[in-house]
């Protein structure tokens, strides 16, 4: 093996390690002092239908205190379905085709 090789793997396997033994360290599900139970979830559940006037918690949180997020996350999906699109058009084109209609027609 080529020491480039080596190298990968064990960084790799360094990877692997680190990722594995993080597990452990992650709290319980649904435990009160996890991190995701914060002041910010608190105040969405507890103010979010009064600061927006929606009767729809989730459509507030996401519409009106995540908008920004909402929009980036929606332009990036539409960005990666336009490229695709995309490149499902140029695979669809072939120059043979279109050399042929251009001398008959």
């Amino acid at each position: 093996m080529k020491w480039d090789k080596i190298f990968t793997i064990v960084l790799l396997g360094a990877l692997l390690f680190v990722l594995v033994a993080s597990i452990g360290e992650l709290p319980p599900m649904g435990a009160p002092d996890s991190p995701s139970y914060n002041e910010t979830t608190r105040y969405y559940v507890e103010e979010g239908t009064r600061d927006t006037g929606s009767t729809n918690l989730i459509a507030s949180i996401i519409t009106d205190y995540r908008a920004f997020d909402t929009l980036g996350e929606a332009t990036v999906l539409f960005t990666g379905i336009a490229g695709v699109a995309a490149l499902l058009g140029v695979a669809h084109h072939n120059p043979k085709e279109k050399e042929e209609e251009e001398n008959h027609g």
